[in-house]
């Protein structure tokens, strides 16, 4: 049994939520999200609550009934709340700024690298600090892991981009001879 599955997405005041073609559709204001599930789980509105039920009693199902209400949660939290990741930049002469729809990095290479910023995030630049905003969790997640892609933090001086929260077990570095 999921117990993830079990618990029911309360629909908070202000997003309308509608349940189409195998799709799930939230919309608050102009924000929109969309969760399609498959034809494993039961998807139903009760008392302004999302309720799923798997279809069968195979494995499958039981995973999927836990996946697609842990999707949905995170489609209606992102309409409300929004998501957000921080990454900071660590090294001499590395720095960051926003230009247009541009992100400009330079990490240490004869170039700046430019990465376009995708539609539906909002990137700012505070020092050495990058915050990415956005409500869609995926993308927010996966926007931070191609900018920290471009330079991970190296194990010995600690340069490059990480998360705010990682942590870098740092080695130790050659010793001299004697």
């Amino acid at each position: 049994m999921s117990r993830i599955g079990k618990q029911p997405v309360a629909i908070p005041s202000g997003v309308d939520v509608k349940i189409e073609n195998g799709k799930i559709i939230a919309k608050k204001g102009n924000l929109t999200q969309e969760v399609e599930f498959g034809n494993r789980v039961n998807v139903s509105i009760e008392d302004n609550k999302i309720v799923f039920s798997p279809v069968g009693e195979d494995k499958q199902s039981k995973a999927f009934w836990g996946t697609y209400r842990a999707l949905t949660n995170n489609a209606i939290e992102g309409l409300t709340k929004g998501f957000e990741k921080k990454l900071e930049i660590n090294g001499v002469g590395y720095r960051a700024a926003v230009k247009g729809k541009e992100l400009e990095l330079q990490l240490g290479f004869s170039h700046p690298i430019l990465y376009p910023i995708p539609e539906g995030i909002q990137i700012s630049v505070e020092k050495n600090i990058i915050t990415i905003k956005g409500h869609d969790k995926q993308k927010v997640g996966q926007v931070a892991a191609e900018i920290r892609s471009f330079r991970p933090p190296e194990p010995y001086k600690g340069k490059g981009v990480k998360y705010v929260d990682e942590v870098i077990i740092r080695k130790a570095g050659k010793t001299a001879k004697k």
